[in-house]
């Protein structure tokens, strides 16, 4: 009688472990990262996923930047990064002609000034590769322009992400379905000026 309840206890022992390990086996994925780690991941992932109405406002830092204290660079340790960046720019995607001609005019001219190369659509040794995809909402007498600038290698792989949003009056020349004919000139460039800071901050914190 006591050797029968033995061999019981040690089966119900058994299957407890087994129940035990099979549970293990389906909470595994979410056990391996703790909540707080969890929350640092889901932040990049929603950033690059999408850009509503609301996205930050320009000058917010993209998805993933490390939180971690890096040594400042020196103003020739900077410029020196910068004279060797050669960098394209891919078409724009969502804006017009007439809103991309100026953007495009000033983001040349902006790298100019900040010392960086640009390279030509054929050109082979482009450092890095500057895709912008555009959209525009205009509300009342206010037009907002929503921008993500996705920075690639030469190969192919997306390295950092720009995004925001500028608002300004609408220049009154749309409405109806083409939000693109309420941006001024002046909204392009000023996004343009913000891009090609934003990329020169990447470039001088990556490098640090």
């Amino acid at each position: 009688m006591r050797r029968s309840h033995v061999t019981t206890v040690s089966l119900l022992v058994a299957l407890a472990v087994a129940s035990c390990t099979n549970a293990k086996d389906v909470l595994e994925p979410s056990a391996i990262t703790p909540p707080a780690a969890s929350a640092q991941t889901a932040a990049p992932g929603s950033t690059a996923a999408t850009v509503p109405a609301t996205s930050p406002v320009p000058g917010a830092t993209t998805a993933g930047a490390p939180a971690t204290t890096t040594t400042p660079l020196t103003p020739a340790q900077s410029a020196a990064i910068l004279s060797k960046t050669r960098l394209q720019i891919a078409p724009i995607v969502g804006a017009s002609v007439e809103a991309a001609t100026p953007l495009t005019a000033e983001l040349q001219a902006r790298a100019k000034q900040r010392g960086i190369t640009l390279a030509g659509s054929q050109d082979q040794t482009a450092t890095h590769v500057l895709k912008g995809y555009f959209s525009a909402i205009s509300e009342g007498k206010d037009t907002t322009v929503i921008y993500v600038w996705d920075v690639y290698d030469p190969s192919g792989n997306r390295l950092h992400r720009i995004n925001g949003q500028m608002k300004a009056p609408s220049v009154g020349k749309g409405g109806g379905a083409d939000s693109w004919k309420d941006v001024s000139p002046a909204t392009m460039q000023a996004i343009a000026d913000q891009t090609i800071d934003q990329f020169a901050a990447f470039l001088g914190g990556k490098a640090g």
